[in-house]
């Protein structure tokens, strides 16, 4: 067997020589999961050595602020607005979508921070929840696909640590799995010899003109490797279009824009809110990104910047997304930015899908109490309230979407595969743009369904509801 010598540079890691990967398989179409599930791993393939000695490094560069975001490969097809849609992602299962669009509603999953370094169990604990969530009464509550907010792997985006951190995890999650790029997946340890982003690249963004691959990342196992255009792209599935975006390989703060990366993200959101209009899409838009605009914790904060360039852009076209979810701090938040026309745009963290979960705090420890104000209305910017947090569990996204309403539910894995019930929720009008009460599939008794309506003075889905109190937690958050 021909064998290769880790560069004695490179970051510290096993010390034996390591096989050259297989190269990839080519399939005819996509695979998603294994033929028949298997049991969870008590232990990671390669033991994840410490990086303390990388981020000496690195934390002494920032210090001296020589660490700078970094240029990325364009998208294939050189468009300024690169598109996919769900029909791709199906392998170009057209009847699969439209079994979609004709159940009224999409489901799909999103959750960041997914990687860990010390061992499969809070990944685990996560996806066989998310898994668990493909058992429905009702075919249109199953999800279609998990859409990853960035940090798809620690620390440094390594080659050797897909396998353990993203492919043995989803084994058993039997849809696709798209993702944006979070800083670690783009960050390069400054004791390796690596090009940022390769192996995310290879992953998430292979060309499927010549087939499906399986790539050596896999390990054996048999999902393909996804098929995005670029680091940034925009992906139409039934009811919902989403605009995702790479927002470097900095701690803090997210950049899509400067002298050294160029603006082709802000000529691609420009491009995308144009076709929004022109084609006066309809459906939920959602913007998709790793560093959050609002955030609160020690260790990482808001991008107000990289808020900023975008808010520019909406405010020219006259488009604003209807809700925007990131990843980053580890923990689940949730904010309300109330703008200036009346109109509500939920700002959501889930950065909890299963590394290191992080506590909040307020002044002198105390933990913090929600809602209350994050930012109050200034003269450039609107107010935003923040509304609830989780730093305590690991958990995931269920977003549910329909031509009417946009749904998004926290759903912490510590409830337990069996447990259906959301413990935090929000609901948009999609027409009106405002919070409301969500109008729930009758899940085959559609005549209770109607006459719990009445009750309670709900409008069919055909006809939006009025502006009503947003749903809280089921019950009281631990740690709080």
């Amino acid at each position: 067997m021909t064998t290769r010598k880790r560069p004695p540079s490179a970051i510290p890691g096993p010390t034996t020589a390591e096989p050259l990967p297989a190269p990839p398989r080519t399939l005819q179409a996509p695979v998603f999961a294994q033929p028949e599930p298997t049991p969870d791993p008590s232990t990671f393939k390669i033991k994840h050595p410490s990086d303390d000695d990388a981020y000496k490094v690195i934390d002494q560069l920032n210090a001296e602020h020589k660490i700078q975001p970094m240029p990325f490969p364009a998208p294939r097809g050189g468009d300024s607005e690169p598109q996919l849609n769900l029909t791709q992602v199906f392998g170009g299962n057209a009847a699969a979508v439209q079994r979609i669009q004709n159940g009224g509603q999409l489901v799909f999953h999103a959750l960041g921070d997914c990687g860990s370094t010390r061992g499969p169990t809070t990944q685990n604990v996560v996806t066989d929840k998310m898994v668990g969530d493909f058992v429905e009464a009702a075919p249109a509550e199953i999800p279609q696909f998990a859409m990853l907010l960035g940090d798809v792997i620690y620390n440094f985006g390594e080659t050797e640590y897909y396998y353990d951190q993203f492919y043995e995890p989803y084994r058993n999650y039997p849809a696709p799995v798209l993702a944006a790029a979070g800083n670690h997946d783009g960050m390069i340890s400054p004791l390796a010899h690596a090009t940022s982003l390769a192996a995310y690249l290879r992953n998430f963004c292979a060309d499927p003109a010549g087939g499906y691959t399986v790539t050596p990342e896999a390990g054996g196992l048999s999902r393909t490797a996804q098929i995005q255009p670029g680091v940034f792209f925009t992906f139409d599935a039934p009811f919902v279009r989403m605009l995702v975006f790479y927002s470097n390989t900095l701690e803090d703060p997210g950049v899509i824009a400067n002298g050294t990366i160029g603006t082709s993200q802000v000529d691609f959101l420009k491009a995308a809110l144009a076709r929004v209009k022109q084609e006066r899409f309809a459906g939920a838009l959602l913007f998709v990104h790793h560093h959050p605009p609002y955030a609160l914790g020690g260790q990482h904060g808001s991008s107000v910047d990289m808020r900023r360039q975008m808010d520019a852009v909406c405010e020219a076209a006259g488009v604003w997304p209807h809700a925007v979810l990131a990843g980053h701090a580890h923990n689940y938040q949730r904010y309300t930015r109330h703008r200036a026309d009346g109109t509500d745009i939920p700002y959501i963290i889930c950065g909890n899908g299963g590394h290191n979960v992080q506590k909040l705090q307020g002044n002198n420890g105390v933990p913090l109490r929600t809602p209350q104000v994050f930012q109050g209305k200034t003269a450039t910017d609107d107010a935003v309230t923040f509304e609830n947090y989780d730093d305590t569990d690991y958990g995931y996204l269920r977003v549910i979407v329909t031509a009417q309403q946009l749904r998004i539910e926290y759903h912490p894995a510590a409830d337990g595969v069996g447990a259906k019930t959301p413990d935090d929720t929000v609901t948009i009008d999609l027409k009106t743009r405002l919070q409301t009460v969500y109008s729930p599939n009758d899940l085959g008794l559609p005549a209770q369904a109607r006459a719990a309506r009445a009750l309670r003075g709900a409008a069919p889905r055909s006809s939006p509801t009025a502006r009503k109190p947003t749903a809280r937690a089921k019950r009281p958050r631990r740690s709080r």
